[in-house]
């Protein structure tokens, strides 16, 4: 049999050897199925049973004015501004431009110090010309009142005594012409004419003569009461003058701090607002610091806890450690419609340099005649405390902590806010918050601090 016979006599059997390769890679997928499954179920069986890792804090202490226990016999827990009790804009009584300004924002000044100058060319040019005019006036006066001169006299009397001459010489004159007339050597007329003319000399003594009395006697009342009465109008347009000119100097009107100084040197005030980009209204504004108070505004339904004269405690952000006496001296006679509040004032009695006017504070007030106690259960310290939290760690009135590695939730009862955070009442203070919880969070959840 030749090489290609006996290589061409040979089989495979396939039959046998196909059925247990099939079988054997089945066990194989099953195998590594089974393997997949179990790691995914372990997977999630540890991811389930895995801690939540959560961003937690340590709740603070209790706090309350001074940083230490909510004081005693609180009822209410207000947010407001420091503001001055009276807050003064000083203006300008004449128009002009500034020519010296001696105060800066912050400074302090003295009831009458001088604070702006304006220019005064024009009130002074004004003053000179009432107070010529008045001293015009009371030479007049002057000269009234002192009557004729000798001299004027003098002459009056020389006036009247040639009058008398001429009037002499006169009758003199008709007598020759009476006598020529009734001898026919003079006409009628020429008599007519010598006696007109006595006639008239006699007039002119009288007049002369009256002349000389009124010289002797002087101005007539009514004529001095006239010129007196114009000195009296010119008196007051001086004094008129004189007041505007003062007025380019502004004076501090009462002691107190700068909060605002509103004008520089060169430019334009007036006497009142002129609006946006036009001459200034005011030149400074000032409030004695010592005089100083809280503005609230009580929601309608906190209103009917409080009353004239009630003593509240105050402190600010800005210094927590500091605490400031106070009491209501001011409560609006109207509601606010749009906010549903009544604003209340309450004087800081006891201020101090750390205030400022639009300082943020918050007002604690005190229930009248009530004092807390302090019983020593931890419970009644719980009740009482107030700590500041985060807004973001409350939801639905509660908040989250964790013990023993367990979420758990506690209700929280708000009371007020600052710029730390939320002021509520119900933790005692070293609890760890559970900060944003997430809505799945689950009462007995195992959680942990995110690092």
């Amino acid at each position: 049999m030749s090489m290609d016979a006996e290589l061409k006599s040979l089989k495979i059997d396939r039959g046998r050897t196909g059925k247990k390769s099939s079988l054997a890679a089945k066990w194989i997928i099953g195998g590594i199925a089974l393997f997949l499954l179990l790691g995914v179920a372990s997977t999630v069986f540890s991811s389930l049973n895995r801690p939540k890792e959560l961003a937690t804090m340590v709740v603070p202490a209790p706090v309350a004015p001074g940083g230490s226990m909510s004081a005693a016999g609180s009822i209410l827990d207000a947010t407001g501004y420091i503001v001055a009790a009276h807050k003064i804009e000083v203006a300008s009584k004449v128009v002009g431009r500034v020519l010296w300004i001696g105060v800066n924002k912050g400074e302090r000044v003295n009831e009458g110090q001088i604070i702006v100058r304006l220019e005064d060319e024009e009130y002074r040019a004004s003053l000179n010309t009432a107070i010529g005019q008045l001293e015009s006036l009371n030479a007049r006066m002057a000269e009234a009142k002192s009557g004729s001169r000798p001299e004027e006299i003098q002459r009056a009397q020389a006036d009247l005594e040639q009058a008398k001459a001429d009037g002499k010489n006169a009758v003199v004159s008709l007598e020759r012409i009476r006598q020529l007339v009734e001898s026919g050597v003079s006409s009628k007329q020429a008599l007519d004419d010598a006696v007109a003319r006595m006639d008239g000399f006699e007039n002119r003594v009288k007049s002369l003569e009256r002349t000389l009395e009124l010289a002797r006697l002087g101005p007539r009342k009514e004529a001095i009461a006239f010129i007196q009465g114009t000195i009296n109008e010119a008196q007051g347009r001086v004094e008129f003058a004189q007041t505007q000119m003062n007025n380019t100097v502004i004076r501090a009107p009462v002691k107190g701090t700068i909060l605002d100084r509103n004008v520089e040197k060169g430019e334009f005030v007036t006497t009142g607002f002129s609006g946006v980009g036009g001459p200034k209204g005011f030149v400074v504004s000032l409030a004695d610091l010592s005089d100083i108070e809280v503005e609230l505004d009580i929601n309608q339904s906190d209103f009917a806890k409080l009353q004239f004269g009630q003593k509240a405690i105050v402190f600010t952000d800005a210094y927590p450690d500091k605490k400031y006496k106070g009491s209501i001296t001011e409560i609006s006679p109207e509601a606010n419609r749009q906010k549903a509040t009544v604003q209340v004032k309450v004087k800081i009695l006891n201020p101090d340099d750390y205030l400022r006017p639009e300082m943020n504070a918050t007002v604690q007030f005190q229930e009248n005649g009530k004092q807390f106690q302090n019983s020593g259960k931890q419970e009644a310290a719980a009740e009482l405390a107030v700590v500041v939290i985060p807004k973001s760690a409350v939801r639905n009135s509660s908040v989250w902590i964790v013990e023993g590695g367990k979420a758990e939730k506690r209700i929280v009862r708000p009371k007020g806010e600052n710029s730390a955070g939320l002021k509520v009442e119900g933790l005692s203070g070293g609890e760890t918050l559970i900060l944003d919880p997430p809505a799945d969070l689950k009462i007995g959840a195992a959680v942990r601090s995110k690092s």
